[in-house]
């Protein structure tokens, strides 16, 4: 297992399939993160061959960077914030569509300690694009900023795992 696998609580070999799956297709992925700072595309790279998947994404930290890189609505960002759901689906296409990717994952949220423009820690907003179409998920996460983050790729590797493996 990677460490970094290992750091995430991620099933090594969910992962393996998952690039494996998407590869043997001609499928590929990109992803916009906020929260997770890069650690969605870090996971899926841990995989051997994961270059043949993987287009690339964006680290949308700051929320000037939510529109200027990935796309994001700035009038839906003035608002609603940057933690919400139509954030999350908007930062998923716009890594699709920008990278060139056949899926998009974006992911927004906060991992505390303080709450952001309202929103409680934990509170995490999951976006997916692919070619049949855009979902969203949301979670709420107790424990520390490591424990949301953590949580936060995991149930990004599944959404992909469950809409990127579907025959």
């Amino acid at each position: 297992m990677s460490p970094l696998s290992d750091a995430l609580g991620l099933d090594e070999g969910k992962l393996v399939a998952l690039i494996g799956s998407l590869r043997d297709r001609g499928e590929t992925v990109a992803t916009a993160e906020s929260l997770t700072a890069g650690l969605v595309a870090a996971a899926l790279t841990t995989v051997p061959g994961s270059s043949a998947v993987v287009r690339g994404g964006f680290v949308v930290y700051a929320t000037d960077l939510k529109w200027g890189l990935a796309g994001v609505d700035p009038e839906l960002l003035a608002a609603r914030g940057a933690v919400d759901p139509d954030v999350a689906v908007q930062l998923a296409t716009g890594a699709r569509d920008r990278c060139g990717a056949t899926w998009g994952i974006g992911l927004t949220g906060v991992a505390g300690p303080d709450p952001q423009d309202g929103v409680a820690p934990g509170t995490v907003h999951l976006g997916i694009a692919g070619p049949t179409g855009v979902d969203v998920a949301t979670i709420t996460v107790a424990g520390d900023r490591h424990e949301v983050r953590a949580a936060s790729v995991r149930k990004a590797v599944d959404l992909l795992a469950e809409r990127g493996t579907a025959p």
